[in-house]
C-alpha cells in the first residue's frame, strides 16, 4: 500500500519562493533547459552526506553538471551480471550519452560511510557483516582501500580511507571498457578531489606525486 504523506509544509514553503524569485526571474533560462535537453561538461560522484554541496562549491548553474551521489561516493567495478547497478547505469550514461569530458569523484571529510567501512574491516562493527546490510555490503567496494591504509596510525587512518574511496573509484572506472576507450583517446578525464567540510579546503589527487594537494 502506498504510505506516501504530501509534501512538508516547510518546503512546500520554500518552493513558492523559489518559483516567485529565481525561477521567475530565470524562467526563459529554465525554459530552454527543458527544450534543449541536458549538456553537462562533467559528471560528479559524490557522497549522499547533506554536508557535500556540490553546485555550491563550484558555483554552478543548472544544466552544468551531472550529478551522481552515493554512500561515500564509491564506484563499483564493472559487473556485467544484469542485476541492478544504479552508479554503474549512471557512467554508463554519462560517458556513452551524454558523452561528458570530465568525471570528477569528490570524497569529503568525517564520511559516515567511510567510518563504517572502517569499523567493519576493523571488526568493530558486526550488524554490517551481515549479508543483509545494504550498507555493509556497498562498503565492501572499500576493502582494497582499507587493506591498503590498515598499517596506519587509527587516529590518521579515518581520513586515509576517505581519500582511499576516491582512489578506488577512480581505479574501478577504469574497468568499465567504455570509460577506458574513452580516457584513452582523450575524449574523457578523470579527476579524483577531496573536500574538508568544516574548513572549506579542496585537495587533488597528482598522479604524478601519488598525493592529495591543495588545489
Amino acid at each position: 500500500m502506498n504510505r506516501a504523506k504530501l509534501l512538508p509544509s516547510y518546503l512546500a514553503q520554500r518552493y513558492y519562493g523559489w518559483k516567485a524569485t529565481a525561477y521567475a526571474d530565470n524562467k526563459a533560462w529554465y525554459r530552454r533547459l527543458a527544450e534543449s535537453g541536458q549538456h553537462p561538461r562533467a559528471m560528479i560522484i559524490s557522497c549522499c552526506d547533506s554536508r557535500v554541496h556540490v553546485t555550491s562549491i563550484f558555483g554552478a548553474d543548472e544544466g552544468e553538471f551531472f550529478i551522481h551521489r552515493n554512500i561515500a561516493n564509491l564506484v563499483p567495478p564493472f559487473t556485467p551480471d544484469g542485476k541492478n547497478h544504479g552508479t554503474s547505469a549512471a557512467v554508463e550514461y554519462a560517458v556513452t550519452a551524454l558523452k561528458v569530458a570530465h568525471i570528477v569523484v569528490l570524497g569529503h571529510s568525517n564520511c559516515g560511510g567511510v567510518k563504517g567501512c572502517h569499523d567493519m574491516c576493523s571488526g568493530n562493527a558486526p550488524e554490517l557483516l551481515e549479508s543483509s546490510s545494504f550498507v555493509g555490503r556497498w562498503m565492501d567496494i572499500l576493502r582494497p582501500g582499507y587493506e591498503r591504509v590498515a598499517h596506519i596510525e587509527e587516529s590518521q587512518r579515518a581520513r586515509a580511507l576517505e581519500k582511499e574511496a576516491v582512489l578506488v573509484s577512480l581505479e574501478n572506472l577504469m574497468s568499465f571498457p567504455f570509460v577506458k576507450a574513452a580516457v584513452d583517446d582523450d575524449r574523457l578525464t578523470l579527476h579524483g578531489l577531496w573536500t574538508d567540510v568544516g574548513e572549506g579546503g579542496l585537495e587533488q589527487y597528482d598522479t604524478s606525486k601519488g598525493v592529495f594537494t591543495a588545489v
